[in-house]
């Protein structure tokens, strides 16, 4: 099928939904861990508490991956399932901060992200179809861009709310911050009107009527959506395969960081662990600033990175990045005061987040065969969400005895796991597949 060259205007327009996606996923990541504290949550219970994220994506990823590769709807393969997720993300975000109870919240994290990863999966999928291989880089560091930009105002939503005016200590019925509420609710807005916008602004291509035959004669269905799954992961191209121990250490640590960054600020800079203080409230706030801080790093660097992707390669370029992030985590547990030092850990973990929702995608995108690219994008969610869900079970067995329950000794840890996920990458071969 020819793909016309898209314009940088165009790019970055079909990337705009990622705003809204990733906005959501921000709201979860700094608020997620202190509402459940606030709601009766134990710092040890946290890992289980965020399972809902890993056991959807692993779910729903892979299974609305094989089904948009056979869908061919007038709408197109793609934009039916990420519009409907994308609409269920929006009323999750209203209602999660008015949840009254702690195994409500839980329970609505799980709706949450089952809609999120509706939407996010095709949302790949779409990228990897409209463009032209020598514009991979270019489509999927532009959409790693709009993750720096999207978290960016979502971890400083609350803070500039309370910048213009809002009182930080004021508490909803729940004992839920009513800045963090309408940080949701902004959130909500935004999560389907931007991916409406790339919608209308770059559609999806027409299928060649060839094309579209083979398709309507596939079988459809969950079941053959099933056995395709399976007939993917048999045939899965070595670069994929390799990628998936780079991928084990990634995101077992970024979730180390993400579920205890708030905990570690509150013991470390304010010298409290009871979440219901002004310390812990300060925590959260603060965690918003240096948050915002390193999206914004990874918003610019993904896009300083593109030239560099593509002279250098996309796994050199990431492996500098991991052990920037490494050296971040090890420094953040040992400044004990708010003030600039604080931010400095987040220059490396900034550029580590600007590659890691790009790069890894470019050398995914140039190993696979097109045709397979939503069930591949999906099979590629796995190794994101199973060493979440290795995470979620394993870190609670170690949290007293390893780690001596000291959350920033969780933080330590997640500097050693991005320093061997560097390592992984670089042992990776890369090939193209036509």
């Amino acid at each position: 099928m020819h793909k016309p060259h898209l314009s940088f205007t165009q790019i970055v327009n079909m990337n705009v939904g990622f705003l809204g996606i990733q906005f959501s996923f921000g709201l979860q990541q700094a608020n997620m861990s202190p509402v459940y504290q606030m709601l009766g949550a134990e710092g040890k219970d946290l890992p289980l508490l965020w399972l809902a994220g890993p056991v959807t994506g692993l779910l729903v990823q892979p299974l609305i991956g094989a089904l948009s590769d056979r869908t061919t709807h007038r709408w197109g393969r793609r934009t039916p399932y990420f519009l409907i997720g994308a609409l269920l993300c929006s009323l999750g975000l209203l209602a999660m901060p008015f949840s009254p109870a702690l195994w409500f919240a839980a329970g609505l994290l799980w709706i949450l992200d089952a809609a999120n990863n509706v939407t996010m999966e095709p949302y790949r999928a779409y990228v990897s179809d409209r463009l032209r291989p020598e514009q991979h880089a270019s489509g999927f560091l532009t959409q790693a861009s709009f993750t720096g930009l999207a978290q960016t105002l979502a971890y400083l939503t609350p803070s500039l709310l309370v910048f213009f005016g809002m009182n930080k200590d004021a508490l909803g019925a729940n004992g839920i911050p009513v800045v963090t509420t309408l940080a949701f609710i902004v959130g909500a807005l935004l999560s389907f009107t931007t991916v409406w916008w790339s919608v209308r602004k770059v559609p999806e291509l027409p299928l060649p009527a060839e094309e579209l035959a083979r398709l309507r004669a596939l079988p459809r269905g969950v079941g053959p959506a099933l056995a395709e799954i399976w007939s993917a992961l048999r045939e899965m191209p070595p670069t994929m395969r390799q990628l998936g121990w780079m991928a084990l250490f990634q995101w077992y640590g970024m979730m180390c960081y993400w579920i205890y960054i708030v905990p570690t600020l509150a013991a470390t800079v304010f010298g409290t662990d009871d979440p219901h203080s002004a310390g812990f409230r300060d925590a959260v706030l603060l965690n918003g600033q240096v948050g915002g801080f390193y999206n914004a790093v990874a918003f610019v660097a993904a896009f300083a990175m593109v030239p560099f992707t593509k002279r250098l390669g996309a796994k050199w370029v990431h492996a500098f990045a991991l052990f920037a992030a490494a050296a971040g985590m090890w420094l953040l547990p040992g400044i004990r005061s708010e003030g600039w030092l604080l931010f400095l850990p987040m220059v490396g973990i900034g550029l580590a987040w600007g590659s890691i929702m790009g790069n890894p995608y470019v050398l995914l995108a140039g190993s696979i065969p097109p045709e397979r690219a939503g069930v591949y994008m999906g099979i590629f969610n796995m190794f994101i969400v199973i060493p979440m869900l290795i995470q979620a079970v394993t870190l609670p067995l170690i949290y007293d005895s390893l780690l001596g329950g000291r959350p920033e000794n969780v933080i330590r840890l997640a500097g050693v796991l991005l320093a061997l996920a560097a390592v992984c990458v670089l042992r990776v071969r890369t090939e193209k597949t036509s």
